[in-house]
């Protein structure tokens, strides 16, 4: 796990007054870290242009240039006058060895360029764009070429939103440490690779304590059998609750015993077709260690759902019951939730957290996450999206793996079967929501055929590999 932070300015501040590292030598690293990335990319001589606003992420772009020229042929661009003062000291610098910085947009010059490098904003914008930046940024986005951004790219505000357009890069070198405005869905699409860079300490050091932290593929913990003694029973006995739409409570159970369940049992008012390794039954198994409830439940009866969620056996709780007022009886316990956004809003609202609508949330997704797990600090919460975030009590864990492979019907049920096979299996809820949803992800990654075409069961064989 990383660690991620709302905002750098404090831990930058910290090494001038801790370490006696100075502005200038933090701005040093941090443009060489660019430079070095570059060199390793791009060949001698290769076309650069360096866009650069008027601030600090301008200084560095400034920065960087100076640290290339003469290798490359670098297009210094600053449309407007600096004002800060590194910008005014770095642009000094860059003057004394011949750079030339370009103040208007010269088409024939830069549409040519191997590589465009923003650094018009840092991770600190807060305020709307104006015409003639949005007009350069999308100007910037239309030049084919690789794409570079300085720290985060433009357009992107320090709450990880975007009110008009933004720069579309294929890499991103964060300053010092990661930002949790790089990992909201919105900008998912913009930030491509994200690299910290080393701004003149080890991120050990430079780092605080944080409770946002980015999962790795190391964090994946699979239950894989250590003990030769052992049986069916040694590894939990799942019971999926199957409603109204059969299909997604079917999915789940076949997720859930392909990642380790011992016994999977389907609770279910009628016959289902099931795998024969699929057991059926109309009532909780009294050997049961976990529940599967809320995939296609649909018009479950009130006090039958009442008095699933009244006992104490571990949960996982998805779909339907994010609309049902019953879902509160369940808050107090410890339970997995895995709510899409939409119904997370719903939950909110009967929750009365917040009344919102998922635009809203979208928008602030770390804020509401945490207002809903410090108001029920026993519940483990899974936000589906781009960008998974999973909360309990004061931490989020963010799970970036996301693909749009996942963009198809059954596979949040393939979801919540591999959840509730790790509760089954005794692990704890959050340790089963974290390596569920990193199975899940990775698995969807490693799917080799077009990345429309996915199928549940094709999830399900590619979990089995993991």
């Amino acid at each position: 796990m990383q660690k991620v932070f709302y905002e750098v300015n404090s831990l930058d501040k910290r090494c001038y007054e801790k370490f006696e590292l100075t502005e200038d030598l933090l701005m040093e690293h941090a443009s060489n870290a660019m430079a070095n990335f570059i060199e390793e990319k791009f060949e001698q001589n290769s076309s650069i242009l360096i866009a650069c606003g008027v601030g600090n992420n301008g200084a560095d772009g400034i920065t960087l240039a100076r640290l290339l020229y003469p290798k490359y042929e670098v297009k210094l661009f600053i449309p407007n006058e600096v004002k800060s003062y590194m910008a005014q000291l770095q642009l000094k610098r860059a003057r004394l060895i011949g750079l030339e910085e370009y103040t208007f947009y010269e088409k024939d010059e830069f549409d040519s360029c191997d590589l465009v490098v923003d650094a018009l904003f840092g991770s600190g914008l807060n305020k709307d764009l104006d015409e003639e930046t949005q007009y350069l940024i999308n100007r910037l986005n239309d030049i084919k070429a690789y794409k570079l951004s300085c720290d985060i790219p433009s357009g992107i505000n320090n709450l990880g939103q975007i009110t008009s357009t933004a720069f579309i890069a294929d890499t991103t070198i964060t300053m010092g440490a990661l930002k949790t405005s790089l990992y909201t869905d919105i900008v998912k699409d913009y930030v491509g690779e994200i690299i910290v860079a080393n701004l003149g300490v080890q991120r050990e050091v430079y780092e605080t304590s944080s409770d946002i932290y980015l999962l790795d593929k190391e964090d994946l913990k699979l239950p894989l059998r250590d003990k030769k003694n052992s049986h069916k029973g040694s590894f939990g006995h799942l019971n999926v609750v199957i409603g109204c739409k059969k299909g997604a409570g079917v999915i789940a159970a076949k997720a859930a015993f392909g990642f380790g369940a011992g016994l999977v049992s389907a609770i279910c008012h009628e016959c289902v077709d099931l795998p024969y390794h699929i057991m059926q039954t109309h009532k909780i198994t009294d050997n049961c260690t976990a529940i599967a409830i809320g995939m296609g439940l649909g018009n479950y009866e009130t006090h039958e759902i009442e008095e699933i969620l009244s006992n104490d056996i571990p949960k996982i709780i998805d779909a339907d019951l994010f609309h049902e007022e019953v879902i509160l009886k369940a808050l107090d316990k410890s339970v997995v939730l895995t709510p899409h956004p939409k119904e997370f809003c719903s939950l909110l609202k009967i929750s009365q957290v917040a009344n919102i609508d998922v635009y809203e949330l979208q928008n602030n997704r770390f804020e509401y996450v945490k207002q809903f797990c410090q108001r029920y600090p026993n519940v483990v919460l899974l936000l589906k999206g781009a960008n998974v975030l999973i909360g309990k009590n004061k931490h989020i864990y963010i799970n970036s793996f996301g693909t749009a492979v996942l963009s198809k019907g059954g596979s949040g049920d393939v979801l919540s079967g591999l959840v509730a096979s790790l509760l089954a299996q005794g692990y704890d809820p959050l340790d089963a929501a974290i390596s569920a949803s990193l199975a899940h992800t990775l698995a969807a990654n490693n799917y080799k055929k077009n990345n429309y075409s996915l199928i549940p069961s094709d999830l399900v064989e590619e979990v089995k590999k993991l």
